[in-house]
């Protein structure tokens, strides 16, 4: 039987691979890429309870009745040492790191925190609901009206109406791009940030107007640069 192989990638269109460096994997495609963290939630006009499988709110309701707690926030909150720390932590809360690297105190004191203060943990793996509308809003005023949204790979994407995104419960895809290729979109499917690709110019005008919180990729970041950095 004949085997097919998929041809490679679109590199402005998808995530970096987990084994290299981020600003590597961009190379030629994107002169810098910025982390930014997704925020914990705070119900302030809404039910906590609410915030569990079955009836959990939209990105409209969690826009209109939450506020976000930075990292920085919680570091306050928990004691956790560091923004390092916290990564970790939360990925070994979803089970996303080996035995090697997991650090089962700091998930447990994230679980305690949240419950105590009654925050909702960052989600994985999608884009953050309290920030993608003012990101999405701040690519339209440089200039776009339109964007592609596409699957994990890229192997699947539409052009879509970024006010249709906006107005939309649910942002479905996993890597966000402008039609000149020239900003990128991305979260890592098991991973509590999300990747701002572009210009440096593009990036500071965008992570101001939206208050991001993270730090732009050096050489050396990588998806998992709280393990390995």
């Amino acid at each position: 039987m004949e085997i097919k192989a998929l041809p490679a990638p679109h590199r402005y269109a998808i995530c970096a691979w987990e084994d290299m460096s981020i600003k590597e994997f961009y190379r030629g495609v994107f002169d810098e890429v910025f982390i930014f963290f997704h925020p914990f939630i705070k119900p302030v006009t809404i039910e906590y309870e609410l915030f569990e499988p079955d009836t959990y709110p939209s990105k409209s309701q969690i826009i209109q009745h939450c506020e976000g707690v930075t990292w920085e926030e919680f570091i306050g909150l928990s004691g956790i040492p560091s923004i390092r720390q916290l990564d970790i932590g939360l990925r070994t809360s979803i089970l996303g790191l080996g035995e090697k690297f997991a650090d089962e105190s700091a998930a447990k004191n994230i679980w305690d925190v949240c419950e105590g203060n009654q925050l909702i943990p960052p989600c994985e793996g999608c884009f953050p609901e309290l920030l993608i509308n003012k990101i999405l809003h701040s690519v339209q005023r440089i200039g776009h009206e339109w964007i592609w949204g596409g699957d994990e790979f890229c192997t699947e994407r539409k052009l879509e109406l970024i006010d249709d995104l906006i107005d939309e419960d649910e942002i479905r895809y996993r890597n966000l791009f402008t039609h000149d290729q020239q900003l990128l979109l991305t979260t890592h499917w098991d991973s509590h940030f999300s990747l701002l690709c572009s210009d440096k110019k593009t990036i500071d005008h965008i992570v101001d107007e939206c208050r991001l919180e993270g730090f732009y990729c050096n050489e050396e970041t990588q998806i998992y640069w709280s393990v390995w950095n």
